[in-house]
Order: C-alpha cells, then structure tokens, then sequence
C-alpha cells in the first residue's frame, strides 16, 4: 500500500459541522467494514462494492487496488470514525475539465442529510483544486435520496440511460445529472 505521506491528497482536511473529509489510511479498515458490509450500501453503487464486505475487500480498498486512492478520493469522518467516501474520477484529454462524482455513506447516519453538506463542501474544495468546470453523476433509479442530494446541490437532471444497469431484481435504469461552474 502506498504510505498516506505519499498521496497527492494526503493532506487534504475539509472541515464540516459535523464531519471531516479526509484521505483514507490503514487504521480505517475496522471502521470501514462497519459500515460497508451492510446490504443496503451497496444497492445503489457500482459492482465495485461488494456485498458482503469482506476483510480482504476492505484491505484491497485501502491499498488502492479497487480505486485510485492518489486521485481525490476522501474518506468521510463522522463521530470520530470513517463511515463513507466521496471522490471524483476526472475526465482525461478533451473531457479533463469534467469530473464524475460518487459517493457513499453508512446506513447509521442516512437521513439526517450529512451527505447534502459532505458533498456541498466536497464540491467547494475538489471544482477548484482540479479547475473542474463540469461535475456529473449517475443514479440509480431507485435511490430517490441520492438524486435529492445532487439536487440540492445544484446539479440537474439531464437524462436517463433505459435499463443500463443489471441488478440481482433485474434492470435499472441510471439517472444522469450534471452541474456546471464557470471559469
């Protein structure tokens, strides 16, 4: 695993009321199988979360074999604990001054509209930093509360991608949202 003192982001601490983004390290592992190995965090993200949520996928994760922990990928600190992540995968060439965004968060704190603010502040750090113009995301068309959240932020729906996803309970359309920002 790459030392944390080595990341690009490693220093990054984005302060909220209630929360800390900041870059994941190896004492995490325990706090994040709490929160990952539930069979509702996973519904709404991609295959790359499994479920269930193994130590191996745990260890895997924080060594930066399942996403590119050198790119803004930032654990988020409720309560003193890591409890879910929020990153952007930047677009390369041509698409480099766009991002798509992705985020998770433990089932305890869903509801009390933590991932509002953490994206908000996310957002405030991450479009500068990487002189993002354009922010994308895709939801799946189950997750009402997802949308809510990039609503609430800005974003606006743009289109839905029919039957783009295979889940265990069939096909699932993706809804897709963008929000622009001016240079």
């Amino acid at each position: 695993m790459a030392e944390a003192g080595s990341r690009p982001y490693a220093g990054v601490r984005v302060q909220g009321e209630d929360f800390i983004l900041r870059a994941w390290s190896a004492d995490d592992l325990g706090a994040l199988l709490r929160h990952a190995d539930d069979p509702q965090v996973p519904r709404g993200l991609s295959e790359r979360f499994p479920h269930p949520y193994t130590r191996a996928d745990g260890e895997a994760f924080l060594a930066g074999r399942v996403v590119d922990l050198d790119g803004p990928v930032l654990a988020i600190e409720i309560a003193g604990e890591a409890c879910g992540s929020v990153a952007v995968r930047p677009g390369q060439g041509e698409r480099a001054h766009g991002a798509e965004l992705g985020y998770w968060l433990g089932r305890r704190h869903w509801g009390q509209g933590h991932m509002t603010r953490i994206v908000a502040a996310y957002l405030d750090w991450v479009v500068p930093a990487l002189r993002l113009q354009r922010v994308e995301a895709s939801v799946l068309d189950g997750n009402p509360a997802s949308a809510r959240v990039l609503e609430k932020n800005g974003f606006q729906e743009e289109g839905r991608r029919r039957a783009a996803v295979l889940k265990a309970d069939g096909f699932h359309d993706l809804r897709l949202f963008g929000r622009l920002w001016s240079r």
